[in-house]
């Protein structure tokens, strides 16, 4: 049996669970627990702190995307070794995919249902008293739903206020544990831009906010009492998860602060299955180890660092060549920009790329692409055969100025309508702005 867990949720996004979340797993580190983390539906840049303040891989456990086997096999791997674990949710508690009533929307109750681990509810405080109350009860009593195990309250300004609330939660919810109340701390708020927060390798205050938010839930949070309400998770799996099929042998992997989303289950699941991973570091003009039979270049920022990635020549050349000797290249959302032919930045200003793809993209003309994807593969390769079908995430502002040259995958959103084509294959490159996650359970019939 793995280690007992907890969800930290919230009714809506911008409460502070992040915040909450970070902060307990660096107090719970600084007091020697091994404390493992897991972050709801899909998300790459908060996964990075959960690592950063918990010295443990953080794992994205996503009821919609993943197939039932992989998502115990994660659950099982976050509880192994570790005394405790810690799960974000996504957005608010029952915030999910729009599909069909029996169908899975990926929300954190969905997750906290399968897994059995107790909810903690982060409320915002700021502009509520006894209404506050209202918001807890019906949270707690909504069904479907996991009911919740205690909650915190964020951004309370004074004694008073933290009176009035506690007495009128303890009225209308008795039996959820109050943990506690934590003032409003400005410095603490988390930065952001276009993509979502800042990421963790881009802060060079990382640790000092680190243990500043986790010095604010010491003094505010009953932590011994939150510790006692996890519950050892209901799903379990004997054989690890191996989410999507090895590129290669030997997987050169595209790794710096302009390509940091490559989920750490996809890269274990590689490993897993016997393969080799390479890092790189395209900023540093670094290329693709020549020995590796595959290269991977995952998303992340290059529009930020694009006048910079053009004048790489060591780092495009080296794809090219890979290309030129037959290794099988996959680029995702950023890495799929870069594998194209030019990128213009949010000044219109065009910087040329690998040009082993027809893609020319533009983040002057930004445009918000989001949601859930299910991708049957139309060009075989690495990952597969025509008719494969993987499940995965979109999210970027990139327009598309130009998409030419053979579709490599044919999509569909969350709610089953058809999206068209996506992504380009030429030889032995092939990319896409969705980030894959999971194979879908069977194959589909070939166009």
């Amino acid at each position: 049996m793995g280690a007992p867990g907890l969800i930290i949720s919230a009714p809506s996004s911008g409460s502070g669970k992040t915040s909450v979340t970070l902060g307990l797993l660096r107090a719970l580190a600084r007091r020697g627990v091994r404390v493992g983390s897991a972050k709801v539906g899909p998300d790459f840049i908060d996964p990075a702190f959960h690592a950063a303040a918990s010295g443990q891989a953080c794992f994205n456990l996503d009821g919609w995307a993943m197939r039932p086997a992989t998502l115990a096999g994660l659950t099982t791997h976050v509880g192994a070794g570790v005394d405790l674990v810690v799960c974000e949710g996504v957005m608010g508690l029952f915030d999910g995919a729009l599909t069909a009533p029996d169908q899975p929307d990926g929300s954190t109750a969905q997750l906290a249902l399968a897994t059995g681990w107790p909810v903690v509810l982060v409320l915002d405080g700021r502009g509520m008293i006894a209404s506050a109350a209202a918001v807890l009860a019906g949270f707690d009593r909504l069904r479907p739903g996991p009911g919740l195990a205690g909650v915190v309250f964020n951004r309370v300004r004074s004694s008073r206020a933290q009176a009035a609330i506690e007495s009128a939660c303890r009225a209308a919810c008795p039996d959820v544990a109050l943990l506690g109340f934590l003032p409003p701390a400005p410095a603490l708020e988390m930065k952001s831009r276009h993509l979502g927060l800042v990421q963790a390798c881009e802060r060079p205050d990382l640790d000092a906010f680190l243990d500043g938010a986790a010095a604010l839930v010491e003094a505010h949070l009953d932590l011994d009492r939150l510790c006692a309400l996890a519950r050892p998770a209901r799903l379990s799996a004997s054989a690890p998860a191996v989410p999507l099929p090895p590129l290669g042998q030997r997987i050169a992997l595209a790794a710096d602060a302009a390509f940091a989303f490559a989920y750490p289950a996809t890269l274990d699941g590689w490993r897993a299955a016997g393969a080799e991973i390479v890092p790189f570091s395209p900023l540093a003009d670094q290329g693709p180890d020549p020995a590796a039979d595959a290269v991977y270049l995952p998303g992340g920022y290059p529009e930020l660092h694009a006048g910079l990635l053009a004048g790489n020549q060591g780092f495009l050349g080296g794809l090219r060549a890979a290309a030129d000797r037959g290794a099988a290249l996959f680029g995702e959302c950023g890495g799929y920009m870069v594998l194209g032919r030019g990128i213009e930045d949010e000044t219109g200003t065009r910087h040329a790329m690998a040009g082993l793809l027809g893609l020319e993209s533009s983040f002057a003309r930004r445009r918000l692409h989001l949601g859930y994807r299910r991708a049957v593969l139309e060009c075989a390769g690495a990952l597969g055969v025509v008719g494969a079908v993987f499940r995965g995430h979109e999210f970027h502002y990139a327009s598309v100025l130009a998409e030419e040259g053979e579709a490599l995958f044919t999509v569909s959103g969350a709610d089953g309508a058809g999206l068209g084509r996506c992504g380009l294959c030429s030889g032995t490159v092939a990319g896409s702005f969705v980030h894959l996650i999971d194979r879908d359970e069977g194959v589909a019939t070939p166009p």
